[in-house]
């Protein structure tokens, strides 16, 4: 009898369920375009100055892809503004947000755990993987967890040969 046949993967018998919540990381391209670059000494936006940028700017490399907008400098940036920009990159952007990019990243993240379908997921034992390549928000984890708590038999967090007890639902 060779010692290969001896050796049994428990973790493979265990039952459990390992997701990743990179695999729902957003894929698209963010941009961001910060209006900053549009005031007058880096603190006053003036109108006429704006819309004659807008009238002339090129928006169309903006196509299909995600644009964050926002202002990385403290000045007071009136809401016309923002709503100018939103609508001129409608026609282009696959999506326009306002904020940095790590936070419109964040948004889109959420947006996809919260439209998932959860009962998949019904009476089993899942272990949410914590490590890898993709950046995930604390977010994510949080709102998958409070999606999964109410259907799961448990949770767990790490990886199968590894993990940190969450959730069990009691019998």
């Amino acid at each position: 009898m060779d010692i290969q046949d001896n050796i049994v993967n428990k973790v493979a018998q265990s039952g459990l369920l390992t997701i990743d919540l990179a695999n729902f990381a957003p894929t698209q391209d963010i941009i961001a375009y910060d209006i900053k670059d549009n005031l007058f000494h880096g603190l006053i936006l003036k109108e006429k100055d704006f819309r004659e940028f807008v009238k002339n700017h090129d928006w169309s490399q903006y196509q299909e892809k995600v644009v964050a907008i926002m202002c990385s400098t403290d000045a007071i940036v009136p809401t016309w503004a923002y709503m100018i920009l939103a609508n001129r990159l409608a026609p282009y952007a696959y999506k326009i947000s306002f904020g940095t990019k790590e936070e419109v990243y964040r948004d889109l993240f959420l947006k996809t755990i919260d439209e998932m379908d959860y009962e998949q997921y019904a009476d089993q034992r899942v272990v949410v993987k914590g490590c890898g390549d993709i950046h995930v928000p604390e977010s994510a984890f949080v709102l998958f967890t409070s999606k999964l708590t109410p259907i799961v038999k448990s949770i767990m967090y790490g990886e199968p040969c590894s993990t940190v007890p969450v959730y069990k639902r009691k019998s």
